[in-house]
Order: structure tokens, then C-alpha cells, then sequence
């Protein structure tokens, strides 16, 4: 009789005569336990399928399909915890790992079978609950819950599933397949370029060129900018260009080295046969040879839709030391030439770019510290956190803007030193004005290459990877001592990273601050002079 039940609970749970002295079990049979009891049993349940998927299953109901769980847990749970051991004493082989794409494609399936299975186990567990016989309250209560754990858990799986999928796929379409390429020298060596590119490249003219070292055991990266009216670029004899342009690209003004790309692509693209772009490859011979290092890779970014990653990643903060001009609001209401002043700025993807290609009343070479400062600042905020919580519009953004060799088989390889090299800063080397200064003051027309190679072999021995591919390394204390002014001249151009140690924004003639106004009133009077020194500050830029 139903009277009878609520007199045996108290025994059959807690007394000698329970479910061991040949009673009900009241975790499978919760009509022989109180109400309370009943509750108390559907929350463990649950937990038990949070904590320890097939858990309820083997206390409380189908026990075959429980002692599965049970293993599919325990061997996640193992391999959850070799994944930590190989995060702090290997963690280069762990990220290698990740990054190969069949590990992805069995991740991609290991996951969404997880998913799946635990959505089983949910349900069963649901059905175990017998929410008839709880708490009148707790019922809607326990359904609440069970629905917010299952999207919580598969939920999270089927993403992560998703996801990893989606990675996969952008991987594969981003990166090259191929053999691997080794380090020279110690060192890795990628061409960046960055234009405004897209359909028909044939017309694209790089608008920044900057050659990456990084060096192969530390991930400490040196970054070798290149104007784009650089002139006179060797070329090797190795090189196919060089038949073509045995005195390098030495035709005046028209050879300006962001005109290479270009002239390949319309001229001389045979003599690259096979080459996915004739022209990046081209830029990579010129590039090494004015710096006497081997490119052994490129990567080609679309400017226009540069600033889609950046604002995928919430924007890029920076610190600018100068006034630096751009097309918006002025003042009066008008649309025009608008100023950013000295100060700390959170930029979205826009503004990033309008700030890094800013050459009103200005140089390329300040250009070129804004372009380095802008790529410090991505590097900087390029986290896992950021990567976990924004991993969607990075991936779209990064498939619709990059065009690369470098092979996807060494993807781990290269997300290990980008991640050592997060910690180290970057060092910096601009191929003209103001680290290199010609008695003439145009370097970038007539180079010195042996001084060029000198600095570049004296910064790369700096950093415990002497150059086998340009000129012989110096003495050590030659190498020494070339770093200490290249470091002194740095400082003295204001070029440090830290605003502390830049000089202070220039003033109106009669000493006071600079104001938006007044930048107006100078464009509108046509004072040049005076607008490009107000300007003059502008390559002072730091992360953060």
C-alpha cells in the first residue's frame, strides 16, 4: 500500500537490513526510498554524468553501457593529463602535434563522437532521474539543469568539433603542401609583403616589404624593412634574375624594388616555371640579396583586408610619439586630412591601417617604424586567449588575406617560435634612413651593401646566429661594438621602444602645444613646412 512505502525508507537507506541484507536498492529501485532521498539521488546522478560520464549509468542503470563510458573517460582523462605533462617538458612537441592536420582530422572525430556520446548519456541519465517520484519543486528544477549541463558539455564538444574542422580546412587552403624547409645558418628567413592585392595581382606593387629571421632555437626574430623605393637590388648568380639583371634591378627611378613584382609578372615570369607566383619569388631573390641572407619562404598579405584581422582580434592598441595624419573629420566638420596626436590608442582594423600607411607630410621610412610597430602590437596581443575567444573571425579573416609557401607540415614548427618569440620583443633594422644615412643623404638610391651586410651579420651574431649566407661574421668585439652604436644611433633618433626615452612632440613656433586647429589652419594656408614638422615625430611608436 502506498501508506507502507515512507515506513520501510528509513531502514532500506540507512539501516543493517538495506539493500546488502537482500532489500531494495533504493539508487535503482527510488520508489523504496523517501521523497528527500529520491531528490538527493536524481542530483547525484547528474553529477556523476558531469564528473564522470557512465557513472550513473553503472550505479543506476544500464551497467554495460555505463562500464563504456567509464573507459571512454578514463582513457580522456589519461590523455588530458599527458597533454599537461607535455605542456610544461615538451610543450614544442605537444603544439606540433596539434598542428599537424591528421592529429586535427582525428581531433575533429574524437570530438564529435565525445559529443555525441555524452548527449546519450544525458538523455539516459534524464530517464534515470524519474522526476515523477522528486520533490514537486525540484522537478522543473532537474529538467533545467540536465538541459543547461548537455549544451554545456556536447554543446562545447560539437563546437570545439566545428571548429577544429573549420581550422583544419583554412589551414589547408592557406598553407602550401611540400617538403620542409631547414633552417640556414640557424635561422629561418620569411619575405613579408604586404599590397593591396587580390583578383588580377598582376598590377599589385608591394606597399611594405620586411624580411622576418627568426632564429631556430630561441624564436627570437629580428624584422629587416625594405622601402619600396629601395634601388639598385643584387641578385645572386644563382638566382634566375640574374641573366636578366646581372647589374641588379638598376634601371633608375622605374627599378624601384616594390616595381619588381611587376616587372616579373609581366616580363619574365619563365624563368620561374613552376612557381605559384613568379613574382614573390622574384621579391625574395632581391630581398636576400640585399641583405646577403637566403629567403627561404614569403607570405603575401592583403592590405584591404588587413584590417578584418586585426579587428577579429578586438583591435590592436598602440602608443604614438607623434602627430601622424588621416582621411576623416577635421575640425570644422569637414572632410579632410584629421590628426592623431601623441597618446595611447585602442585601433580598430581601419584605423590600424590608416595609422600604418600614413605618408602625409611625412617619409616611408617613418612609415616603415608605424608598419613595425603595428605588427609588434599584433604579435603582442596574438594569445591563446584571444586566439580561443575570437577563433572564428581570425580564421575567416586570416583564408581571405594570405598567400604563403610556407609548407603546413611545419606549421607546429612555426607557431612553437612565434609563441617563444612572444616573450623576447623584436629587433629592428630599417635598410634606410635613420639606421643607415649615405653622405648624401639618398642610401636608398646608391646602397652600400657591405655596410648593409655588415649590420645585418653584426645584429644576427647578436642574437647567437652568425650569417653563413652573407659576408664572413666579424671579430666578436668588431660585432660587439657595430650593435652598441647601431643601438646608440637608435636611441638617438628616437626609435627606442620606450616612451620614455623619446624626445618630447614638437610645438607652434611660439612654444605652445600642437592642437587640431592649428594643423587645419596650416593645411588651409598651404604651411607644408611647418605641417611636416609637426609630423617629424611620427615613426615614435610601442606596443600597448
Amino acid at each position: 500500500m502506498a501508506g507502507q512505502v515512507p515506513q520501510r525508507n528509513p531502514s532500506l537507506l540507512h539501516g543493517p537490513q538495506g539493500a546488502g541484507a537482500g532489500g531494495p536498492d533504493p539508487v535503482r529501485d527510488p520508489q523504496s526510498a523517501a521523497a528527500p532521498q529520491r531528490t538527493k539521488r536524481a542530483w547525484i546522478l547528474l553529477l556523476l554524468t558531469l564528473f564522470v560520464p557512465g557513472g550513473a549509468q553503472v550505479v543506476a542503470g544500464n551497467r554495460a553501457l555505463g562500464r563504456a563510458a567509464l573507459r571512454v573517460t578514463l582513457t580522456v582523462w589519461f590523455l588530458v593529463v599527458v597533454a599537461l605533462v607535455l605542456l610544461v617538458v615538451n610543450r614544442d612537441l605537444l603544439v606540433q602535434a596539434f598542428a599537424n592536420t591528421w592529429v586535427q582530422l582525428a581531433a575533429v572525430v574524437i570530438l564529435a563522437a565525445l559529443a555525441i556520446g555524452w548527449v546519450v548519456l544525458w538523455i539516459d541519465t534524464f530517464r534515470l532521474l524519474r522526476l515523477r517520484l522528486v520533490a514537486p519543486g525540484m522537478k522543473p528544477l532537474l529538467a533545467f539543469s540536465t538541459v543547461l549541463l548537455l549544451v554545456a558539455t556536447s554543446g562545447v564538444l560539437g563546437y570545439g568539433s566545428f571548429a577544429v574542422n573549420a581550422g583544419r580546412n583554412a589551414l589547408n587552403e592557406i598553407f602550401a603542401p611540400g617538403p620542409a624547409i631547414e633552417p640556414v645558418a640557424g635561422r629561418y628567413n620569411f619575405l613579408l609583403m604586404g599590397g593591396d592585392a587580390g583578383e588580377g595581382r598582376v598590377g599589385l606593387r608591394p606597399d611594405s616589404i620586411h624580411v622576418a629571421s627568426v632564429n631556430a632555437e630561441t624564436g627570437s626574430t629580428i624584422l629587416f624593412s625594405i622601402p619600396r623605393n629601395f634601388q639598385n637590388a643584387p641578385f645572386s648568380e644563382d638566382s634566375p634574375l640574374w641573366g636578366a639583371y646581372p647589374e641588379g634591378f638598376s634601371c633608375g627611378d622605374e627599378c624601384i624594388i616594390n616595381a619588381l613584382y611587376v616587372d616579373v609578372m609581366e616580363n619574365h615570369q619563365d624563368l620561374y616555371p613552376g612557381a605559384e607566383d613568379p613574382g614573390a619569388e622574384a621579391m625574395m631573390d632581391a630581398a636576400g640579396g640585399i641583405l646577403g641572407l637566403e629567403i627561404q619562404s614569403y607570405a603575401m598579405v592583403d592590405m584591404g583586408g588587413f584590417s578584418q584581422l586585426i579587428d577579429s582580434m578586438g583591435g590592436v592598441t598602440v602608443t604614438s610619439g607623434g602627430w601622424t595624419t588621416y582621411r576623416g573629420p577635421r575640425p570644422d566638420g569637414e572632410w579632410g586630412n584629421a590628426w592623431w596626436g601623441p597618446g595611447t590608442y585602442d585601433f580598430n582594423g581601419e584605423e590600424a591601417l590608416a595609422f600604418a600607411r600614413s605618408r602625409h607630410f611625412s617619409t616611408d621610412y617613418s612609415r616603415i617604424r608605424r608598419q613595425q610597430c603595428i605588427q609588434s602590437a599584433m604579435l603582442a596581443q596574438f594569445n591563446p586567449q584571444t586566439l580561443v575567444t575570437r577563433f572564428q573571425g581570425i580564421l575567416n579573416a586570416g583564408e581571405q588575406i594570405v598567400e604563403t609557401d610556407l609548407p603546413g607540415q611545419q606549421l607546429g614548427t612555426f607557431v612553437s617560435l612565434a609563441t617563444k618569440g612572444q616573450s623576447q620583443g623584436m629587433g629592428r633594422l630599417t635598410i634606410g634612413p635613420p639606421d643607415f644615412e649615405g653622405e648624401d643623404g639618398r642610401f636608398t638610391t646608391y646602397p652600400d651593401f657591405d655596410e648593409i651586410h655588415t649590420r645585418v651579420d653584426g645584429m644576427l651574431a647578436e642574437d647567437g646566429t652568425p650569417n653563413a649566407a652573407g659576408t664572413s661574421p666579424a671579430p666578436l668585439l668588431f660585432v660587439n661594438a657595430t650593435a652598441s652604436l647601431v643601438a646608440s644611433a637608435s636611441q638617438e633618433a628616437g626609435t627606442s621602444d620606450d616612451p620614455a626615452d623619446w624626445p618630447a612632440p614638437p610645438t607652434q613656433p611660439d612654444g605652445s602645444e600642437i592642437t587640431q586647429e592649428y594643423l587645419q589652419h596650416l593645411e588651409d594656408t598651404g604651411q607644408t613646412g611647418l605641417l611636416e614638422d609637426a609630423a617629424s615625430t611620427n615613426h615614435l611608436c610601442a606596443a600597448g
